[in-house]
């Protein structure tokens, strides 16, 4: 079972050597908010409390919060498959290039149609499957990318970026963020001599997500707003662009909530919300799986998040209550909106409510709800009622938390 958050907090409030009350002067967080945790009287707390308590500790969000769904860190070393991934992204030094594993029958449309087949099985939260393939996608786009005249290598720096953001979402899921840093760097590097002009937009807010992990609020909204009013003056007329851009306004609302500018995010995902409207209207990309996710659902899904986190579970349930989820929302999407209502629920008291929505979530993502701990936070929080509802111990069992 995963560490209690209480427990975390107490063991690095004591590594930095601080009293609770000196904790709560650095954090600007209510010593009785930090006791409770301790004591396990709270089982979780809002996001932009984590970051106000992981900045007062001087460790990134992830020590506290827990690493997100995937292979959870146990401080052990890489598994053999993250080592193949790390070394597809970081080859090793001063030696000669690899040569792709199916030179005989390796194409630009086949190896695009492989990198969106890889974005799948990441949406579906597929990690261990993405680790197998991911490092052979890797290895031939950067082949793909040195051969050929100037507009074939174009094409192929376009598909090697795609396949090296991916590597850097997959690092954050892993809980590797400097690794994802890496990642996208090269990835940005690739960008820049590819064909696409939204991919150095699209992995800024990779850059972004990654910094948000890090605790890097600043330079997260920075970099997405940066990147939006780009693409903005220039992208804006088919529906790619508006999805891209769409997606770094959300980006930027994140780290606005997160920041405690709750009303400036809440403006932003306004702006946004209309704005998928009109991508509703316009042709859909060729492959939407290499774009951005942004539509009228995503928008909705992300504002019931913020509310969730900023500790307005009543606005948040208000946003869910019969949504309808299109068609092109990734399973991750409709999990973390399960979630997000499973906590509302329990913030407003409404035991049953939060343990319906955690029950179609082990229905639908079993392995993702192990692995995440604020789902495992939301059950402790129910276990320790003096009347626990019905259905709650069978998925009390499944994640540990009876033990």
């Amino acid at each position: 079972m995963s560490e209690h958050l209480g427990d975390k907090l107490s063991r690095l409030r004591r590594l930095a050597s601080l009293t609770q009350e000196e904790l709560a002067a650095r954090s600007d967080v209510s010593v009785d908010v930090i006791r409770k945790l301790e004591q396990k009287r709270r089982g979780s707390a809002t996001l932009p409390t984590l970051h106000s308590l992981a900045k007062g500790l001087g460790v990134e969000l992830t020590s506290l919060l827990g690493d997100p769904p995937g292979v959870p860190s146990n401080g052990e070393a890489d598994p053999p498959q993250l080592v193949a991934v790390r070394r597809a992204i970081s080859p090793p030094l001063f030696a000669p290039p690899p040569e792709p594993h199916r030179a005989e029958k390796l194409t630009l449309p086949l190896l695009r149609a492989e990198i969106a087949d890889a974005w799948t099985l990441y949406h579906e939260a597929e990690f261990g499957r993405l680790m197998e393939v991911l490092p052979d996608i890797i290895t031939d786009a950067r082949f793909v990318a040195a051969v050929g005249g100037d507009d074939e290598r174009a094409v192929g720096q376009a598909a090697l970026g795609k396949a090296l953001q991916l590597g850097g979402h997959l690092a954050i899921r892993m809980g590797k963020t400097d690794l994802s840093l890496s990642a996208l760097e090269r990835a940005m590097n690739a960008a820049a001599d590819s064909s696409d002009p939204l991919l150095p937009a699209m992995i800024s807010n990779s850059v972004a997500w990654n910094y948000q992990r890090q605790n890097r609020l600043d330079d997260a909204t920075n970099l997405a707003v940066y990147a939006a009013d780009k693409v903005e003056r220039e992208h804006t007329t088919d529906a790619s662009g508006v999805r891209v851009w769409g997606g770094l306004v959300m980006s930027a609302a994140t780290s606005y909530a997160r920041s405690g500018h709750y009303d400036r995010a809440d403006e932003m995902m306004l702006t946004a919300e209309k704005a998928a409207g009109r991508v509703a209207k316009m042709l859909a990309p060729e492959d939407g799986r290499l774009v951005s996710v942004f539509s009228k659902s995503s928008v909705r899904i992300e504002r019931v998040r913020l509310a969730v986190q900023y500790g307005r579970p009543e606005e948040a349930l208000m946003l869910a209550k019969g949504m309808r989820l299109s068609k092109d929302i990734p399973p991750s999407w409709r999990t973390w909106l399960l979630l997000d209502v499973a906590r509302a629920h329990t913030d407003t008291g409404n035991a049953e409510g939060a343990v319906k929505a955690l029950e179609s979530l082990r229905r639908v993502a079993p392995t993702w709800m192990r692995h995440h701990t604020l789902a495992v936070a939301i059950v402790r929080d129910l276990w320790e009622l003096p009347t626990r509802p019905p259905g709650l111990r069978s998925i009390a069992e499944f994640l540990g938390v009876t033990t």
